[in-house]
């Protein structure tokens, strides 16, 4: 499990990313034990509040630097990439 620095503001907060270079599975159990609610997960991550991220470490989390999070979930294969966010419709 790794969490990067809350450095992305929204809502008056500053929020880090949650994520897994090993499965899914994995992160969705790990965010159900620390109580993260399922509506945090986007695609390939949980965005926590700065407020979490102590906790999250103490749980077993490891903090690494964004660039380092983002290399990880790519070379594990989980990383979905921009394009394939919704932002773009192909029809």
């Amino acid at each position: 499990m790794l969490v990067d620095p809350p450095m992305w503001p929204r809502h008056g907060v500053l929020w880090a990313h949650l994520v897994s270079d090993t499965s899914l599975d994995e992160l969705h159990t790990f965010a159900e034990r620390a109580g993260i609610p399922r509506r945090g997960f986007d695609l390939d991550h949980y965005d926590v509040p700065d407020s979490r991220v102590v906790e999250l470490v103490a749980l077993g989390a490891v903090q690494v630097s964004a660039g380092e999070l983002i290399r990880r979930l790519r070379a594990s294969g989980l990383r979905v990439p921009a394009r394939e966010r919704g932002t773009h419709h192909h029809g």
